[in-house]
């Protein structure tokens, strides 16, 4: 009988050699993932994308998953990879970019880019935006792969490159390989999970995003001798026109997005303070008084009502005592998604209303972004986020959010695809620290969005 069993065991050992190597739980695998990527330094300026593309490119080879590596720069190529659905249903993206803005070393108390886990993090550059989002939907894929899952619609995972510093990576994929990213909507960041100090968490689902149109203020006068005041100073100039420009009312726009999320946030009990002012929004004779308010102690929340106007770069002068003929101001826009550039070039120079300050656009890909509608909340894949986030036992509600900074997102919505900033990775106010120092994610939260997101691909996808 023990011969008889020892030689069973064999057997099955011998069997398991013919099988795929034991799975790993998708949490562990995705983290595995998280802290390869993040030792990958494709900080942009240069970006060697390349390095990250050709690691998920190992992932997939290695999973028999279909994937190529493309684009215009050979250090600096974008990866796609598929798994075929038998449905009807039209494919489902899952995108992140793969360059992460440079880190300051020295401001560092772990080096940015060696993956350090320590006090339950995960630290280096990227943990927050957003090499968790790649490595999780690298795993869940893979997952897909491993599990046989019966999919009816294609999934296509996107990494691209040059997301930070100009979109080139998606303008390109855009314009040179569009049939093999479209799909009918796409998970994408933009989205945050905000965890209040009593543990709830505000889901926000991004539907839309605000637009940087960086401009640039140029004003010329008189040169002359610094003891001699002259009225066409261009200093002069140049100042009165940017108090006019910040101090400038800008119109308030609600779109489908704000109108719903300042609308969910009233009736909440925690917004109880700011109820008023919220419902205030939708009376054009009380909504700048309302967003006034807002202003001094909710900011975040009164800059996704307009246009935004910073003026962060002055140039002017070569010697104290020389009054000089040029001056120039660079000025942050982040202007609402339904509005051009053009417009928005237009009402600057009514409200300076000055012919000595000529006020251009500057260069730069990130501000092409074309304007467009939000994304549809009636969209199968936003009903399956909302479903799945709202489920969570510590969730507080679950909105619509228009995002202040900009993502790769609005390239795709031109061109009618649903894209969605996904809130998967829990994150207190006061850690968040994309783009900043000793940027980390906590493990608890990489791995409850390695869990969401899995729950929304099935749903969608299965």
């Amino acid at each position: 009988m023990k011969l008889i069993r020892l030689t069973a065991a064999l057997l099955v050992l011998l069997a398991a050699g013919n099988l795929p190597a034991q799975r790993t739980p998708l949490a562990e695998e995705a983290l595995r993932h998280f802290t390869a990527l993040i030792q990958i330094d494709s900080s942009n300026p240069p970006g060697n994308e390349t390095r990250v593309a050709a690691y998920l490119k190992s992932v997939c080879d290695r999973e028999g998953i279909p994937n190529e590596m493309l684009g215009p720069s050979p250090q600096r190529l974008n990866f796609l990879a598929r798994l075929p659905g038998s449905g009807p249903g039209r494919p489902l993206l899952l995108m992140a970019h793969s360059d992460v803005v440079p880190a300051e070393r020295s401001q560092w108390s772990v080096d940015p880019f060696v993956a350090v886990v320590k006090d339950g993090y995960i630290w280096g550059r990227g943990a927050q935006d957003t090499k968790s989002l790649l490595a999780a939907e690298l795993a869940v894929l893979v997952e897909l792969k491993r599990s046989g899952a019966r999919l009816k619609r294609e999934v296509i995972l996107l990494s691209e490159a040059d997301e930070e510093a100009g979109s080139s990576g998606v303008q390109w994929l855009v314009a040179n390989a569009w049939d093999k990213i479209n799909a009918e909507f796409a998970i994408n960041e933009g989205g945050f999970a905000s965890k209040g100090p009593d543990g709830k968490i505000l889901f926000n689902i991004q539907t839309t995003e605000k637009i940087p149109s960086r401009i640039k203020l140029a004003s010329r006068g008189t040169a002359g001798h610094g003891s001699l005041p002259r009225e066409d100073n261009s200093v002069v100039h140049l100042a009165q026109a940017i108090v006019r420009l910040a101090a400038a009312e800008q119109p308030i726009r609600l779109n489908s997005t704000t109108r719903d999320y300042f609308r969910a946030l009233a009736k909440l009990p925690e917004y109880n303070e700011w109820a008023a002012s919220f419902r205030q929004l939708e009376n054009p004779a009380r909504a700048n008084a309302a967003r006034r308010r807002m202003t001094r102690q909710q900011p975040m929340l009164a800059a996704m009502l307009a246009t935004t106007v910073s003026p962060t770069i002055l140039e002017s002068g070569v010697k104290v005592n020389v009054i000089p003929t040029t001056a120039e101001a660079q000025v942050d826009v982040r202007r609402l998604p339904e509005e051009t550039l053009e417009e928005i070039l237009e009402r600057f120079r009514k409200i300076i209303n000055d012919p000595a300050v000529v006020v251009t656009r500057l260069g730069g890909g990130d501000q092409d972004m074309p304007a467009t509608e939000p994304s549809s909340q009636s969209s199968a894949l936003y009903q399956a986020i909302q479903q799945v986030v709202s489920a969570e036992p510590d969730a507080l509600a679950t909105l619509p959010l228009l995002q202040l900074g900009a993502t790769d997102g609005a390239f795709l919505r031109a061109r009618g695809m649903g894209v969605y900033g996904i809130p998967i990775f829990p994150i207190a106010p006061e850690e968040r620290r994309a783009h900043g120092n000793d940027e980390r994610m906590s493990e608890e939260s990489f791995r409850r969005g390695v869990r969401l997101l899995r729950e929304v691909v099935r749903k969608v996808a299965e």
